[in-house]
């Protein structure tokens, strides 16, 4: 297993700063290994960024013991209820969009320490997640956001939630190509959800408020190149805050760290480093002296609101910090979201051999 160094931006945060941060995730994860919003639940796909983020950070245990979580609460379908308050589900429905986040988790454990037997234990969990997942495609392409715990699908589908879908879906096909298991069930709904992504957005329900409606497509891979920096370009005054980040909602004075660090991947995987290191730059405001970071700043009332610190934020910042550092081996993950398993191989992506799965 390989030890990563941990990321450091000149001038903005140092691999101290990192530690600390991810410290700050580690003290709120539960003794079962969840790692909870402010209020108390756990949700996969939150959990999943948070072990990312640990994980990057060098604290390894508390990370397998996220995954460890993972593998133990997940539902015989291959789903987890939405909710989960210790260990027991408050919110049983199964949002494709947590299920499809595993994919993502595990691909990045492998390529930031190249451990075959942990891709291998984790491989049949990532297995039933995405064919639950994609067993929710529409036959237009979109996949719906939930079912619910009665096992009836929804009638809609969330940009956001198939954009993060997208890339959950391609980093599952890299991992099954590299155990041996390929599964083109999967790169065939990719390639149908990633062109509903860019050419039909008709196909989802209008949260066209929240921002991450605007950047996700390019931060889960489906949308590169010039109408990349289209989309991006339409919506910057509406979204970017000069100095603090980026809204979480266009209708409110209200920036977020998870948001801005989002954007701050976002326009890193287009190659704006610039603007991606000056966002990252400004949000180091919600950063608390314990290295943990305020959710958001309500600018207009100069409050920080809602008046907690999350785990998930804390993650957000490590992984950006990987992002613009190339510290990990893991640091070009986004950037490379949306590659084919035929464009980018696993071997090359980790540096290790395709191993089969017996």
């Amino acid at each position: 297993m390989t030890v990563p160094q941990i990321p450091a931006v000149p001038g903005v945060i140092t691999a101290e700063q990192v530690i600390q941060t991810a410290r700050s995730i580690a003290a709120i994860q539960e003794p079962d290994g969840g790692v909870p919003w402010p209020g108390g639940h756990v949700d996969v796909w939150n959990h999943v960024e948070c072990a990312m983020a640990l994980s990057v950070a060098g604290l390894r245990e508390e990370a397998r013991a996220a995954y460890a979580w993972a593998r133990a609460t997940q539902r015989a379908d291959g789903s987890w209820p939405m909710k989960l308050v210790k260990g027991e589900a408050v919110e049983a429905n199964g949002e494709s969009n947590h299920a499809g986040y595993l994919a993502v988790g595990v691909w990045h454990e492998l390529l930031l320490t190249g451990d075959d037997e942990f891709a291998a234990l984790m491989w049949p969990h990532v297995r039933r997640a995405l064919d639950f997942v994609v067993d929710l495609q529409t036959t237009r392409g979109e996949i719906v956001w939930e079912r619910s715990a009665a096992g009836v699908p929804s009638a809609y589908a969330l940009l956001t939630g198939c954009s993060s879908i997208y890339q959950g879906l391609r980093c599952g096909v890299m991992l099954a190509d590299h155990l041996g298991e390929p599964q083109p069930d999967w790169e065939v709904a990719a390639d149908r959800l990633g062109h509903v992504l860019v050419a039909h957005p008709e196909a989802f329900a209008d949260k066209s408020r929240f921002s991450m409606d605007w950047y996700y497509p390019i931060l889960g891979g489906a949308l590169r190149g010039p109408d990349a920096e289209k989309r991006l370009a339409g919506e910057w005054d509406t979204f970017v805050v000069p100095g603090l980040g980026c809204r979480c909602v266009s209708d409110q004075p209200w920036v977020t760290g998870a948001e801005t660090c989002e954007l701050v991947l976002a326009l890193d995987a287009l190659g704006d480093r610039e603007r991606a290191l000056r966002l990252f730059t400004w949000m180091q405001h919600l950063r608390h002296e314990d290295g943990g970071y305020w959710t958001g700043w309500q600018y207009a009332n100069r409050k920080h609101y809602p008046h907690e610190r999350s785990g998930y934020t804390a993650a957000a910042v490590i992984l950006a910090a990987d992002a613009l550092s190339d510290a990990t081996p893991a640091a070009s993950l986004f950037r490379t979201a949306g590659a084919r398993s035929h464009l980018l191989e696993p071997s090359e992506a980790c540096g290790c051999s395709p191993v089969r799965v017996s």
